[in-house]
């Protein structure tokens, strides 16, 4: 709970206890959620409204990244320091076809792409779908 806690502190938040079983939820669960993935595992103790409220909180502060997979938009933990001015997530993302899950792959960096000219990136999303060491 103290890591919770100091975590939102960290990134200049209030503590509640949405954002605590939310940030507690993202911490056990160890791969990327998505919005119902996070109404399924808080029950009925939270609104939809609120779980998006606290997700788009956390994106804002730099908790959490957004994740594109082929079934939408999922969430997960920033394990770098990011904060509301930067993100750093130039990393792989891994969808196992066994059991669903999306992970991050911290280690492995996205390879530079060279964009035509007047095109000007401003985040990176690679997915990689395959069998995961889990499931394999």
């Amino acid at each position: 709970m103290d890591q919770l806690r100091e975590t939102l502190k960290g990134h200049h938040l209030r503590t509640t206890t949405c954002r605590e079983d939310v940030l507690s939820t993202f911490i056990s669960k160890k791969n990327a959620l998505s919005h119902g993935d996070l109404e399924g595992a808080l029950g009925e103790n939270y609104d939809r409204v609120t779980i998006y409220r606290t997700l788009k909180t956390f994106l804002e502060k730099g908790i959490i990244h957004k994740v594109l997979d082929d079934e939408g938009l999922r969430y997960a933990l920033c394990s770098h320091n990011c904060s509301e001015e930067k993100h750093h997530h130039d990393h792989i993302h891994f969808k196992c076809s066994e059991c669903g899950e999306t992970n991050c792959l911290e280690n492995i960096h996205i390879p530079a792409v060279q964009l035509p000219k007047g095109y000007h990136p401003e985040n990176f999303n690679l997915l990689i779908q395959g069998v995961c060491p889990k499931c394999g």
